[in-house]
């Protein structure tokens, strides 16, 4: 089943979150991953919500998924986006129902 990775994002430092988002994809193709969204907040309309931008990967499994984050290639750019954004990561996997 699909897995989805999904990032909450409050951006601290445009240009090094520029870089950080020019570099990253490089790391999920291996993977066989994909971008399917990266957007800006229009509006919480429930609950509480601080990230300003989200970002959507979709992987073929969990195991690819997980596999893409602890990747050697992905975790060299930890630094870079620690720098850049505060950053929740989720993953989700797809579910029959």
């Amino acid at each position: 089943m699909a897995a989805y990775v999904i990032g909450h994002v409050r951006v601290k430092d445009a240009h090094k979150w520029a870089e950080y988002r020019r570099r990253v994809p490089a790391t999920f193709q291996a993977w066989d991953g994909e971008l399917v969204m990266r957007g800006e907040r229009a509006a919480v309309l429930a609950g509480e919500h601080d990230a300003t931008d989200v970002v959507v990967l979709r992987f073929p499994n969990i195991q690819a998924a997980h596999g893409w984050h602890d990747s050697p290639e992905y975790q060299a750019l930890i630094p870079l986006r620690e720098e850049g954004a505060d950053v929740m990561l989720i993953s989700f996997e797809e579910s029959a129902d």
